[in-house]
This record gives structure tokens, C-alpha cells and sequence, in this order.
């Protein structure tokens, strides 16, 4: 005797799909024509991953009967996941007309809509739903990551509290919240309830990788990559992680998995597999200016403005003075701050008006107190959403606005996307195209934006004659210089510097580095302090190459007029590939250290050589990672000719227009003058070169 429909649906609800389907089957034999066991049927295809056929057998069980709402939502279910989405959409249209109280299509129409970018749209869905079921957690949760990015942040937290009270083992409640946390860099908090989230659900991928997020965000290196790789072991297709997990392992100089990471990351960028930080493809070994832009643009194709809005402007009457704004997260103790301040505080007042916008935090350093003086307005937008800060910048009056954070740590780019500025610029923070139409220019130099390479920058092309980064010649050094033996140094080794970040280190250089070092008994490698774990490594990576662990010196961080002070107890910066020195390369300059470079094909690898070139120091730019080694080894073995460059250094500091920082902002407000000028006319923007003496055509 065949059970009923009812006793094989408590199957099917336990779980027993196998068994469920078996006995659809066999009921339908018996009733061929029954709709509601072809939706059935169709359900459990749909349940074990058979899209295709769940599809038939719905569309067969609404054929059967045209009025059967539940199949034709559903239908709809299955025919998105096959990418047939205006026939999915049809579906759920049809399900909400023959059955108006019916909440489940609102919210699976929501889905489609938020996932195609009509987000708008998808609210209207979601609330619907909740509307004829207010215990709709799923649609609660759906609708506050809708909300979140349209900037409604408040209200997307607060939905996810009613949500997880309604729910609270509630899997995506939960990890949603943790993501607008870990998005608000309120890491604490975010760890805690991805933690909560993890214990009740532990095969959550996305919550092991957002924890992964907000551990990094704490400084918890080790944890953070466990849980990427974590998330990617139990789901071996969850690929998204990736990035982060490479740039972690990067810090930690964890490099047994270097050339497979950076293979992965640029199969992902050039098959547009899912959208990758553009930061991280800078740092990849093997990496085009072509990755550059594609990750760029791929990047900034979903940023949307906030709320919808987007500002239009006009040319207007000829203005006194042009308002530049500089729109950044770093504007306190951040290397971006330190190399901005003396240009800021050198603006001509008489032509221009400086305000700051600044989202970053306030650490209370000296830094920040005088970045808050040197600006004729320092706006804190730190607690404003991104629609409430660009229409503060749009109604103060900015003509200029440059961003100088690009797509690094805490970037809010959706404030540009806004377009509160009628000109927007790139300029100092990311090295390379933020790939958005709403940014007009990128400011660089003829080495690290050859105009022959626009085609490789979304934004016109602007070149400053020396090099595009500033410098702070006002910055303090500490007046006492230590000994090297208080710096664990040897008195009389040689000594290489390489102050970089951990993660810019790449082991085809610290071979090269290693190799020096046992071609110079008494040579030491003296680097920036890093967690114990990256310490450790780079000692182990060391013994592996027969080089005593003890010959890597690590130097503590230090306020910035001591570590300033401490260049003067090197012999050698060097520098690395495919991501080199940039402001440290500049404070080594500063303090008279040579720093030897290899120029690479991307801007972020020329930045160092183009400092060198403005130094008549060219002899200190290798093309080639052999030739940097053997340049190396020669200066190292040629205690005079290394003193030699030295004294042309020294010299250089005071007659080089690379330190001229009076020159270097009149070419730059130079520079902001041609951008007025054209935007005045009416023109779209041009590239062009700032000559020594002002602006001129792009060749």
C-alpha cells in the first residue's frame, strides 16, 4: 500500500530525500497527472542540486495548474539559478499576482533584484515581505544588507538585532552583523558575534572568513589566515578569500605557497572569477599594468553612489581662489600624513582654499595636531555616512577633490562616487588606477605613468617633472644618533637596511639578500620589527639558505625622529620588487642613505627609481634582479665608492629639486590651475605635463 502524499512530505521535511523522491515517483504513477507532486518532485531536484530538472518538473506542475502560486515562486528559484533570470522574475511576478498575502516570491524577487544592483528596487521587495510576514527572518536579513550598502547602515543594525532576537542561531543574521561591524572597523565587537555566529553554525564559510577579516583587523595575523583557509576547506568553490589569505601569509613571510598564491590571484583577475582588492594584485609577482586596471575597474564597477544620489555641477563664474579638498582615511600618524604635511601647510592661500575631509581615525599623535592646523578646515566625517559627506564636501564648495586613500585600508570610495566634486583626482595613496569614471585624473610622473601608457590608467594622465610624491623636509629628526651596538648592529659589518613593510618582501630578493650576506662575513640585514611569527619565519627562511639567523637585526618601531635618526647607522637601503619603497624610500634619501632599487614594469615598482633618477643617482636603478644583486655586491666590496655616493647625496639633498618643496606644490597648484581651467571651459578632462615653469599639452 503506497503512503500518502502528506506521510512522504514528513519525509521529506526530515531530510529523507533519497526516500522522499522514490515514493513521489511511485504516488505519481498513480496520479500522472497531480501538479502537486510534480512541484514536490521538482523541489527535491532543486534540494540536491538538480537545477535543470527541477526546473521541468515545476514548469510541468504549473502547467498542470496555472494557479498553483507556491510552484510558480519556486519555478522562479530554479530558473535564476540557471541564469534565466527574466524568466525567473516572470515567475515570481506571476506567483505575487495569483497570490498577493503570499510573502516568499516578494522576498526571492528581493534577491534577484539586490544581486543585479537594482537595490532600490530590492528594498521595496523585502519590506513587502515583511510586511505579510513579520517573522521573516531570512527577508529581515536580506533587507539589511540592502540597507547597508545604501549607506542606511543604522537601520541595517538594527534590523539584524530584530532579526537575531526573532533567531538567535540565525546563521546570516548573525554573520551580517558582524560584517557591518568589521566594515565599521569596530573589530571587537565583530570578532564576538562571528565567534557566536562560527559556534552555533561551524561550517559558516562566509562567517569564517569575515572572522579571518576582523582578527586581521586586530592584529591577529596567525588566527586571521586559519580561518581563510578554513572557510576554503569546506568549501573548496568559496574562492573569495584568497586575497586576503595571500596578503596574511605575505605579512607572516609564510612563503611555502608564494608563486601558487600569486598564480590563483591573477587567474582570478584576468578570468573576472569575483572581485579582488586592487591593492593586493599591486603586491602580485608577475602582475601587468593591464591586472592593474582590470582589477580596478572590476573593483569599482560596484560601487555605487550612496542613497542613489549623484551630484551634478556646472561651469560657473570665474572664482577667486580654487577649493582643493583632500579626502582621505591617513591623515594622522600614516605615511601618507607624514609625506603631506609641509605641502599642505605651503598652499598659496591667495589662490586656493585647503580643506581636509578626513574619515580616519583621530590617534591624537603631533602628526594630527598639525595636519589639523596646516588645513584651512579640517572636517571630521569619521561618524557621517557616505551620503552625508559628500553633501557636505558638495555644499562647501569643493572645485577639486583628490583622494588620497584609493582602494587602501578603510577606503570609503562611494564618497567620491557621489561626485561631489566637479573634478576628482588619484593622487599619493594607491599606487595605481582606481579604474572609476568618477575620478577625472591621476597624478604621477613621466616613470611611473608614461603618457605612451594611458591605455593602462582609467584617468587622464598628470605629470609633476620630478617625482609625484612630496616630502616632509620640517619633519624633527631626534637630536641624538645611537650607536649601532645599542641597536644590536655590528660595529664594523656592513650593514643593509630594507625598512619595508613585511609583505613587500618576496623570496626571489631575500635569496638575493641571503646570498649577500655570505659573500660578506660580518654583513648583517637589519629590518623593520614585525609580529614574532614573521620574525620567526624570516629567521627560518634564513637557516634554509645557510645564513646564521642571528644576521637579521630587527629594528623596533619607534617614533618617527627616531627611526629618521637610525638610517644614519646603514651602509645600504635596499629595496625590492614587484612593490618598492616609496616614502620610506624617501625618508632613507632624506637622511643620506643610498638606496639601491630595480625598476619593474608597474608603477608601484618605479617609485624608488624615479627618486634616484631626480638625484642624478642613476647608477643605482638596476633593470634586473641579477644586476641589483651584483650591484650590491660591488658597492658593498668598494668602501669608497659607496662613501662617494654619500657625498653626492648629501649634496643633492640641498640642490635637488626632489626636496624643493616650494617647487614641488607651485607645480602641483600648477597642476589643480590646468584641471580648473579646462573644467571651466567646458572641456572633458586632457592629460597633460607640468613642466618646471607650468603646465603643457601631453605629447
Amino acid at each position: 500500500m503506497l503512503p500518502t502524499i502528506d506521510e512522504v512530505l514528513a519525509r521529506h521535511r526530515a531530510g529523507m530525500l533519497p526516500e522522499a523522491e522514490r515514493l513521489y515517483l511511485q504516488l505519481l504513477e498513480a496520479e500522472p497527472h497531480n501538479p502537486l507532486l510534480f512541484h514536490l518532485l521538482g523541489v527535491v531536484a532543486y534540494q540536491t542540486g538538480r537545477k535543470e530538472l527541477a526546473a521541468e518538473r515545476i514548469a510541468r506542475a504549473v502547467a498542470l495548474k496555472p494557479d498553483f502560486a507556491e510552484a510558480h515562486s519556486n519555478l522562479g528559484n530554479a530558473l535564476k539559478d540557471l541564469g534565466r533570470i527574466d524568466a525567473a522574475m516572470a515567475s515570481y511576478g506571476r506567483a505575487t499576482a495569483l497570490k498577493p498575502d503570499f510573502a516568499d516570491p516578494h522576498f526571492n524577487l528581493g534577491n534577484v533584484l539586490h544581486e543585479l544592483g537594482r537595490k532600490d528596487e530590492a528594498v521595496v521587495c523585502y519590506r513587502e515581505a515583511i510586511r505579510l510576514r513579520p517573522d521573516y527572518v531570512d527577508a529581515i536579513s536580506n533587507l539589511a544588507m540592502c540597507l547597508r550598502d545604501l549607506d542606511h547602515t543604522d537601520e541595517a543594525v538594527n534590523l539584524l538585532h530584530r532579526a537575531i532576537g526573532l533567531r538567535p542561531d540565525h546563521a546570516d543574521a548573525l554573520s551580517n552583523l558582524g560584517l557591518i561591524l568589521l566594515k565599521q572597523e569596530r573589530f571587537s565587537e565583530a570578532v564576538t558575534i562571528l565567534r557566536r555566529t562560527l559556534a552555533a553554525h561551524p561550517r559558516h564559510v562566509r562567517a569564517s572568513a569575515n572572522l579571518g577579516l576582523a582578527l586581521e583587523g586586530l592584529g591577529e595575523t596567525e588566527e586571521a589566515a586559519a580561518c581563510h583557509e578554513r572557510a576554503m576547506a569546506l568549501d573548496p568553490n568559496f574562492v573569495e578569500p584568497l586575497p586576503n589569505l595571500s596578503h596574511l601569509r605575505r605579512k607572516m613571510c609564510r612563503w611555502e605557497r608564494f608563486a601558487e598564491d600569486d598564480a590563483k590571484l591573477l587567474d582570478a583577475v584576468r578570468s573576472r572569477r569575483f572581485r579582488i582588492a586592487p591593492f593586493m594584485v599591486l603586491h602580485a609577482a608577475g602582475a601587468t599594468a593591464a591586472d592593474h586596471l582590470g582589477a580596478a575597474r572590476r573593483w569599482a564597477s560596484e560601487i555605487a553612489p550612496p542613497r542613489g544620489q549623484a551630484f551634478r555641477h556646472r561651469p560657473g563664474p570665474p572664482k577667486p581662489r580654487i577649493h582643493v579638498g583632500y579626502l582621505s582615511a591617513d591623515l594622522h600618524c600614516h605615511p601618507v600624513g607624514f609625506l603631506l604635511g609641509e605641502l599642505i601647510e605651503r598652499h598659496d592661500r591667495a589662490r586656493f582654499t585647503v580643506s581636509a575631509y578626513s574619515y580616519g581615525e583621530d590617534d591624537s599623535s603631533p602628526m594630527r595636531r598639525r595636519l589639523e592646523t596646516a588645513f584651512d578646515q579640517f572636517v571630521h566625517i569619521r561618524d557621517l555616512d557616505n551620503a552625508t559627506a559628500a553633501t557636505r564636501i558638495r555644499d562647501d564648495g569643493v572645485d577639486i577633490l583628490v583622494d588620497l586613500t584609493g582602494y587602501t585600508s578603510g577606503a570609503r570610495t562611494a564618497i567620491l562616487a557621489a561626485r561631489p566634486s566637479p573634478i576628482q583626482a588619484n593622487y599619493l595613496g594607491f599606487a595605481g588606477s582606481m579604474g572609476a569614471d568618477f575620478v577625472d585624473y591621476i597624478i604621477a610622473d613621466p616613470a611611473i605613468a608614461p603618457m605612451d601608457q594611458q591605455g593602462c590608467f582609467h584617468e587622464r594622465i598628470v605629470h609633476l617633472p620630478g617625482s609625484y610624491l612630496p616630502f616632509d623636509t620640517r619633519r624633527a629628526v631626534a637630536e641624538r644618533t645611537p650607536s649601532r651596538a645599542e641597536c644590536g648592529l655590528p660595529e664594523d659589518g656592513l650593514v643593509f637596511c630594507c625598512f619595508h613593510n613585511s609583505f613587500k618582501i618576496t623570496p626571489p630578493f631575500f635569496d638575493a639578500w641571503m646570498r649577500l650576506l655570505k659573500a660578506l662575513p660580518g654583513s648583517v640585514l637589519w629590518l623593520l620589527d614585525s609580529a614574532k611569527t614573521t620574525a620567526d619565519n624570516l629567521r627560518r627562511e634564513a637557516v634554509a639558505r645557510g645564513v646564521d639567523p642571528e644576521r637579521l637585526v630587527f629594528s623596533q618601531r619607534l617614533e618617527v625622529g627616531d627611526y629618521l635618526v637610525r638610517h644614519r647607522l646603514a651602509d645600504l637601503y635596499l629595496d625590492v620588487l614587484p612593490y618598492n619603497a616609496h616614502g620610506s624610500a624617501m625618508d632613507a634619501l632624506w637622511m643620506g642613505l643610498p638606496v639601491l632599487t630595480c625598476s619593474g614594469p608597474t608603477f608601484p615598482g618605479r617609485v624608488a627609481g624615479r627618486l634616484l633618477e631626480c638625484l642624478g643617482l642613476d647608477e643605482l636603478v638596476t633593470r634586473s634582479l641579477a644586476d641589483y644583486e651584483a650591484t650590491a655586491l660591488d658597492l658593498a666590496r668598494d668602501p669608497a665608492r659607496l662613501a662617494g655616493l654619500r657625498q653626492r647625496l648629501a649634496a643633492a639633498r640641498d640642490t635637488s629639486a626632489l626636496f624643493d618643496m616650494n617647487a614641488f606644490t607651485r607645480q602641483l597648484e600648477a597642476a589643480y590651475e590646468r584641471m580648473w581651467e579646462t573644467w571651466s571651459q567646458g572641456c572633458p578632462p586632457e592629460g597633460f605635463a607640468v613642466s618646471p615653469w607650468g603646465p603643457s599639452p601631453a605629447p
